[in-house]
């Protein structure tokens, strides 16, 4: 394992006495996977505290909940009194809600995060800087036939190591136990078999080398016994998206289909839009074809505590996953029934991570950010598995074990949140012509309201736009068949299915009559105006069909109402894009498709309107250029964001009962009216 200190970075962080290295290394153990994944692991240091007396008081600062050790900061680490949480390590007893009030109560700070459910732990052991990781490497080795005998072997007496027990006031008091009789200073670390690894001392850098130092023993030995080369590769290609204009393949049988329909089984069980996402790269697709996956993805996951996101075992599709959805259901309520005390409540009773046989991996999740925890924590898992297997064979902790996790009350908190669902969450919208203007708009409106949105445009900076995870912005000439087809394989496999299309992708050709138009200018308003709208719903549809609430809406124009001479080409174009979604909304009414049309006007913050074409289009009217601005009826103008609003309105359950209805967004135009 590479050791990532760099004694000029870690200059940058000196400036704060007590917590500056603290952070450094906290975020040099979270940038490396193989340590802690989303949230795993806690980091501590014990140091002053200045009161509003003056007094001096000794503290533990530890990694707060909900704080990454990747991102971390100051901020991050919570201020206990380090007596207080020494004395609750000396009692016999303490319940989790008792340990996680008085925790709270130990606090020096009221506005600091939760102390981590470790605080205790940390708090006695007996050095300054503690740091504990979920290292793939140390876990898998324990989770197999002989583990605890090998990391003896491995590090000999200079790491204590401890069988598996319930994280909280139970390990504190376990490993208080363990060492009454011990020189810390004789020991490197605490390994926690199933758990993960604890190094301590008296500064920073020692800590984390001595961390790096002792899990790198470990991949060492994985490479000598030759189980990190057991990892099987495979290969698949997936059948494209359909094509109905060239294509002899009955739908039914496509994969980006069946995982659409496989979305809206698992959305409708569970009663709210989830997304999906498939991996076929060559790790996921070997494991799915190892003959025994079923049996091995039911023993348990890398860590106990990955079963809070992953739930317990997986689920195994076929090449119809509709089937083994079901037995997932089934398996996990027997499960549930086996362990469950009379105060559990049963969760959900779907799959959180599938094996589709031969074709890689799937993972169910309500939102990306969850979707990328399973999928980076079960990543990790198909290669610690793979390796415990070469060991002797994947021993993960009993189900009992598992369930007394999962349904711990200090875990399940994480999960929660005080917030609602937001009204799009879970939900995939597709955008064109996204990258300015009325397009960019609509993108950002729906993730503000919760949805999952690829953004098309020809302008190669669509990639790059932006920032957050829940938009692909992808470069794609909607005119182009084939291209369309694929930009929809790769929606289906990144977030599951395709629920809302909003058609928007177009261009206005420069002023032209007909006695003077090109055919050049003619046939490029037809290509992209109409027939790139008319591609991107034949190839949306059979998705479409299984997407949730599904909804068109199509960005059409004033002119389609009250064309202006010059504007033929455009006109005309979007006249026929108008008839073009009248047909839709006709066609698709009896598959649950919502088909509208928005006609905007005068939306002057595009980039068809430039300050020259504000000005000439002033001048014709004999007006100033704020004036016409606001030439509608309302005296108002009209943004892209105005449109957007509408856009996510048509979509949202507002217009649930609405179908083929031409809206216009321009502050009211007295010749449409």
């Amino acid at each position: 394992m590479e050791n990532l200190w760099c004694d000029l970075e870690a200059e940058r962080f000196a400036d704060d006495a007590v917590l500056g290295l603290r952070v450094y290394t906290s975020q040099l153990q979270g940038r490396s996977p193989d340590l802690v994944l989303h949230g795993g692991g806690n980091t501590s240091v014990k140091g002053d505290w200045q009161n509003i007396f003056g007094d001096i008081e000794k503290v533990l600062y530890v990694k707060g909940s909900g704080w990454d050790l990747r991102t971390i900061k100051a901020a991050g680490f919570a201020p206990v009194k380090l007596d207080y949480l020494q004395r609750l390590g000396a009692l016999s007893a303490l319940t989790d809600s008792q340990m996680m009030q008085h925790l709270r109560s130990a606090l020096l700070d009221p506005t600091a995060p939760t102390p981590s459910v470790e605080a205790i732990l940390h708090a006695l052991i007996p050095h300054a800087y503690v740091d504990h990781t979920h290292a793939d490497a140390v876990v898998a080795i324990s989770n197999s036939p002989q583990g605890e005998e090998v990391l003896r072997e491995i590090y000999g007496d200079r790491v204590l190591i401890l069988p598996y027990i319930m994280p909280g006031f139970m390990l504190a008091q376990q490993v208080h136990q363990a060492t009454q009789a011990l020189d810390w200073q004789s020991l490197q670390g605490i390994i926690l078999l199933h758990h993960g690894i604890f190094t301590f001392a008296e500064d920073a850098k020692t800590s984390y080398d001595t961390m790096i130092a002792l899990v790198s023993k470990a991949e060492d030995y994985l490479d000598q016994s030759g189980a990190r080369s057991s990892i099987v590769a495979g290969d698949y290609q997936p059948t494209s998206s359909p094509a109905p204009q060239t294509s002899t393949q009955q739908p039914g049988i496509n994969d980006h289909l069946t995982l659409a329909r496989l979305r809206a089984q698992a959305s409708k069980s569970i009663g709210y839009p989830l997304l999906l996402r498939w991996q076929y790269d060559p790790l996921s697709v070997g494991f799915s074809k190892l003959d025994s996956v079923a049996e091995l993805v039911s023993r348990g996951p890398l860590t106990p505590d990955h079963s809070i996101h992953t739930k317990p075992f997986a689920a195994v599709f076929s090449a119809d996953p509709g089937p083994g959805l079901q037995q997932f259901s089934d398996d996990y309520l027997n499960y549930f029934n086996q362990h469950a005390q009379a105060h559990h409540q049963c969760l959900d009773l779907l799959p959180r991570v599938g094996v589709w046989r031969d074709r890689g991996m799937v993972y169910l999740a309500p939102t990306v950010k969850r979707l990328d925890i399973v999928a980076d924590i079960y990543r990790h898992t198909l290669q610690a598995i793979q390796w415990g297997e070469a060991l002797g064979g994947w021993t993960a902790l009993p189900h009992q074990d598992l369930f007394d996790l999962e349904y711990w009350e200090l875990e399940q908190a994480k999960l929660k949140t005080s917030q609602q669902r937001q009204p799009f969450e879970g939900r995939v919208v597709l955008v064109t012509g996204a990258a300015s203007g009325i397009g960019k708009a609509c993108v950002e409106a729906f993730v503000k309201v919760g949805a999952c949105v690829v953004a098309l445009d020809i302008d190669s900076k669509i990639t790059a736009m932006f920032a957050q995870p829940q938009v692909s912005g992808q470069l794609c000439d909607v005119t182009d068949s084939a291209a369309v087809q694929l930009v929809i394989a790769q929606t289906i496999e990144r977030f599951g299915g395709l629920d809302v299309l909003v058609s928007n992708a177009g261009f206005f050709p420069r002023s032209q009559t007909l006695e003077f138009i090109s055919d050049e200018a003619w046939e490029k308003s037809l290509t992209l105006n109409l027939g790139a709208h008319m591609r991107l719903l034949r190839s949306s549809i059979p998705f479409l069909r299984h997407g949730l609430d599904p909804s068109v809406v199509i960005v059409g124009s004033k002119n389609v109402p009250a064309p202006g001479p010059g504007a033929a080409a455009y006109s005309a174009a979007k006249a026929g894009l108008a008839q073009l979604a009248r047909v839709a909304a006709l066609e698709l009414a009896g598959d649950g498709i919502r088909v509208n049309t928005i006609h905007p006007d005068a939306v002057f913050d595009t980039a068809l309107w430039t300050a020259e074409t504000l000005a000439a289009r002033a001048a014709s009217y004999g007006i100033s250029v704020a004036e016409y601005k606001n030439k509608n009826l309302l005296r108002t103008a009209v943004s892209s964001a105005d449109v957007a609003a509408m856009a996510v309105l048509l979509a949202g359950p507002g217009f649930a009962k609405t179908t083929g209805a031409q809206i216009a967004v321009d502050g009211g135009n007295e010749r449409v009216i």
